[in-house]
């Protein structure tokens, strides 16, 4: 396989996007956009190309679904957008559909890519896309809490005034309204977040406002501007780079996860290392009682959702 050569699946607001941060981060040397609507992608592929004067070297066009088959990542973004007021569970029968039309004509029975999932309900979705493709579990992941992750930290940025960057916090479990937002894990200069408020003479953060923050993110961009594609478009960018510079970051994507807080063939978020060889064993992390057991509960909504497919 091309090493540089990343596809991008699916070049709605979302998928379109993403291509366009891959290609100006010069992550891949050859970017192949694909959609069902191939105007769509032809024009998206000619429109980012034409950058080529202020981007490092990449061959981008639009391609055809056995295009992606020799590509090192596969981003699939394709599917339904999600509406004001539809939560992403409801997009599940459509975009399964799609899903499982889509992974045998791009993957081809190569078992070597890496197969990251954007589309929602992405954490029942990646599920789907193990089954589908028979991939190991550590080269099938979902772009899972990725991005929630950074808006519990550009929350609690806002409120302490301290840059996103030193803010070490963690969001887990479903890409959706169970997420957990892990307080107890939440550290600023090595401190719990009420001990650098104490500290900073703060008023301390209201754990259900930006919870409510947090979660609701989603739904009022959409509620403001029809869809959410900046901000995942850097998240997918990320977990990208990790793969291709090999550099063992820890990120909340979503996968598999059979054993541990005695969760069972299930996929959702937990941190885990991300590197050439895609995602890592996820960590166990020593989550406070509260936390544990919303965990649960978000893996019992996920659960719920992968019975309904009939997996």
């Amino acid at each position: 396989m091309p090493k540089g050569k990343i596809a991008v699946v699916g070049v709605g607001a979302v998928g379109a996007t993403t291509a366009f941060t891959l290609a100006m981060s010069g992550l891949a040397t050859e970017l192949v956009l694909v959609d069902v609507n191939q105007p769509k992608a032809i024009g998206e592929a000619l429109d980012i190309a034409h950058a080529a004067a202020f981007i490092k070297p990449a061959r981008i066009y639009a391609g055809t679904f056995e295009d992606c088959r020799d590509a090192s990542i596969i981003v699939f973004s394709a599917g339904a957008a999600q509406k004001p007021g539809e939560t992403r569970l409801e997009l599940l029968q459509k975009n399964y559909a799609i899903l499982k039309q889509s992974l045998p004509r791009l993957q081809g029975g190569n078992q070597e890519q890496i197969l990251i999932i954007v589309s929602n309900p992405v954490d029942v979705l990646t599920y789907a896309a193990l089954k589908i493709t028979g991939l190991p579990p550590q080269k099938v992941f979902g772009s899972g809490t990725v991005l929630d992750s950074s808006r519990f930290r550009h929350s609690l940025s806002r409120r302490c005034g301290v840059a996103p960057r030193n803010i070490h916090a963690y969001v887990v479990g479903e890409h959706g309204d169970s997420e957990v937002l892990l307080w107890s894990l939440a550290y600023i200069a090595g401190m719990r977040v009420d001990q650098y408020c104490d500290l900073a003479c703060i008023e301390p953060v209201s754990r259900r406002v930006l919870e409510q923050e947090v979660k609701n993110a989603a739904h009022e961009i959409i509620l403001g501007k029809g869809a959410t594609y900046y901000a995942i478009s850097l998240a997918v960018k990320r977990i990208c780079e990790s793969i291709a510079r090999d550099e063992n970051s820890i990120l909340t994507v979503t996968g598999l996860i059979d054993g541990l807080y005695g969760i069972k063939d299930c996929c959702l978020s937990l941190p885990a290392v991300i590197n050439a060889g895609g995602r890592g064993r996820p960590l166990e992390l020593p989550l406070a009682e509260e936390e544990r057991k919303a965990l649960l509960e978000s893996a019992a909504i996920i659960k719920n959702a992968i019975n309904e497919l009939g997996l």
